[in-house]
């Protein structure tokens, strides 16, 4: 199988006629999905010590290519597994609902819905997919099929199911029409002469199709499927929205579930729905979603709780915030708070407390804002939905406190003024409701946390590109997160409960900062999960060739982590999950 031009650090530099002479020995090895995922070779050499080399390969390929099934999660308040498993598989029946129909040619003899067997999940329903597929795309070389090159991000969006849409497309062959029918093919990153990446070539760019293409060896073994063309090549370019290619025939055929049950299901990866379960929220408690946004993990927090006691879900970005609000209430769910909150800065100072804070349910908490003030019908706040005393002030201190410290308006904030009003409302503005700022929430505040926390993301799949992560830069998302869970274990009460978890196969965001929390804080202990459908973490060390050595599990830990390897037979993205109980506090 010939190897694509974007394999490793030297392939760039091979003589192109090599690479096509093989491709005119073996023309199915071009219009192929064989992609092999490029790392920096420290940070390669780093995951060989720690995972392996053999098993590192393994976890890379899988990284490359969508899970096998979707996951969704039933809003257990609203309807029952039965019910929607009974709902898709009449929209499976359907033939006008062309996405969801995509299953059923990966095993027409039964039925690809299925209700989770772990205990505990049973509200979890898996839709299989099926793939990889062998595509025909035409005659070899001497005939080559009309192409669309996509991007990255847009490709990897397809291999889950979404379609192909104008945004996304690039560069087209010439002459294409609407009604041909076109390969869809990935442009990669490649490396530049100063050690930076990207893709070279404008959009808009003519593809030929031939070895005289000077794209034509990137594009090898990166083709993703065939569709129909929905615009001409023009219009693609001329438009700013919609459907550019109808793929349907994909390598990997998995359903969308884009506007399908909204409110009755989420589409949730299972480790994030197993994370929601470690941390094991009781109705009646006060629980933290310290970085919360989209929202799937604070919602099956809040099911687990039969919507029952508080969540605050916080996150740093007021339209995040506006995305959580908005899932809230498109599931009927009335137990979470929101507020716009930096997590490094969640811990509320004593100089600051008393003006900062407010009673919520008899206890001192920072202003947030809860989602009930969300409009049923347009999701705008109103007053009329019976705020507490925390939202109120919320909204006096924005309303009555101008950046300078005075009552009076500042000349900046009257420029700023007549520039929304001539240039019309921004997007925060426009999309509706209000995101509470909060100055942070008093120490022994919760009786659980979760800590989710920002990371590189190299568990998610399918992945194309990893080459712009370092190893310097791996360690900086560990310091980055050992930040975080300072402020996360202020916040939790002696007895209470705190879940730290991220999406990477990192051991310097996921081993390195358990460690660091148990050697920080000696009243912090492992906890046992349920469910534990996860494998063990990693034990010992890492010595680096500048010296730096990265402590891991000691013997005993790593069974009570959950890791989430990508290559298993469970098929999930790589995840990482610690609980951690809270003994006194010195």
């Amino acid at each position: 199988m010939l190897k694509p031009s974007f394999l490793t650090s030297h392939d760039h530099l091979l003589p192109c006629f090599f690479a096509l002479s093989l491709m005119e020995m073996n023309p199915s090895s071009r219009y192929s999905y064989d992609p092999v995922l490029r790392w920096d070779p420290e940070v390669e050499d780093y995951f060989n010590k720690a995972y392996g080399p053999d098993h590192f390969a393994r976890i890379s390929k899988a990284l490359t290519r969508p899970s096998s099934y979707s996951c969704i999660r039933v809003n257990t308040v609203q309807t029952t597994s039965a019910a929607v498993i009974e709902k898709l598989t009449n929209i499976l029946n359907d033939d006008s609902e062309d996405g969801l129909k995509l299953v059923l040619q990966s095993d027409g003899s039964s039925s690809p819905i299925s209700k989770c067997q772990i205990p505990g999940l049973e509200y979890v329903v898996f839709v299989n997919g099926s793939g990889p597929h062998r595509i025909e795309y035409g005659s070899g070389l001497d005939n080559p099929p009309k192409e669309v090159l996509v991007s990255r991000k847009c490709a990897e969006a397809v291999l889950r199911g979404a379609q192909v849409y104008v945004p996304g497309v690039l560069a087209c062959t010439a002459h294409v029409e609407k009604g041909d029918a076109v390969a869809v093919c990935v442009a990669m990153e490649q490396p530049g002469d100063e050690g930076d990446w990207s893709v070279n070539m404008t959009r808009g760019t003519t593809l030929q199709g031939l070895p005289s293409d000077p794209f034509y060896c990137e594009r090898s073994g990166l083709y993703i499927g065939m569709g129909t063309a929905m615009l001409s090549r023009a219009g693609m370019f001329r438009v700013s929205h919609g459907v550019a290619v109808d793929l349907n025939n994909r390598v990997f055929r998995l359903p969308s579930f884009h506007n399908v049950l909204e409110g009755e299901i989420f589409l949730q990866n299972l480790p994030s729905i197993v994370a929601a379960h470690a941390l094991d929220p009781q109705r009646g408690e006060r629980v933290l979603d310290m970085c919360a946004a989209p929202g799937g993990k604070t919602t099956a927090i809040a099911i687990l709780m039969n919507d029952e006691g508080e969540i605050v879900a916080a996150d740093r970005s007021h339209n995040k915030v506006l995305d959580v609000q908005r899932l809230s209430a498109e599931m009927g769910l009335t137990c979470i708070t929101t507020c716009k909150l930096d997590a490094l800065k969640s811990v509320c100072l004593p100089s600051t407390l008393s003006d900062s804070t407010t009673s919520v349910n008899g206890e001192n908490s920072g202003s947030v804002t809860s989602h009930s003030e969300l409009s049923s019908n347009e999701g705008i706040a109103s007053d009329a939905s019976g705020r507490s005393e925390a939202e109120k002030s919320c909204e006096e201190n924005a309303s009555t406190k101008q950046p300078n410290g005075g009552d009076k308006v500042s000349q900046s904030e009257i420029r700023k003024s007549k520039g929304r009003l001539k240039n019309g409302r921004g997007r925060s503005q426009s999309q509706g409701g209000r995101a509470g700022k909060s100055k942070g929430f008093p120490p022994n505040s919760f009786d659980r946390v979760l800590l989710d926390a920002p990371c590189s993301a190299l568990g998610l799949r399918p992945r194309l590109f990893a080459g712009l992560e370092t190893v310097i830069s791996l360690r900086n998302h560990g310091r980055y997160q050992r930040k975080m869970f300072d402020q996360a274990v202020q916040l939790v009460r002696v007895g209470g409960v705190l879940v730290y978890s991220t999406c990477t196969i990192n051991p310097s965001e996921n081993e390195a900062v358990v460690r660091y929390a148990l050697d920080k804080y000696k009243f912090l202990s492992l906890a046992p999960q349920h469910p534990r459908i996860g494998g063990p973490g990693l034990v010992g060390r890492c010595e680096f060739p500048d010296g730096y050595v990265e402590e891991w599990l000691k013997p005993g830990e790593d069974e009570m982590v959950q890791k989430f390897d990508p290559s298993s037979k469970l098929d999930t993205i790589g995840f990482f999950i610690a609980k951690f109980s809270v003994g006194p506090k010195d």
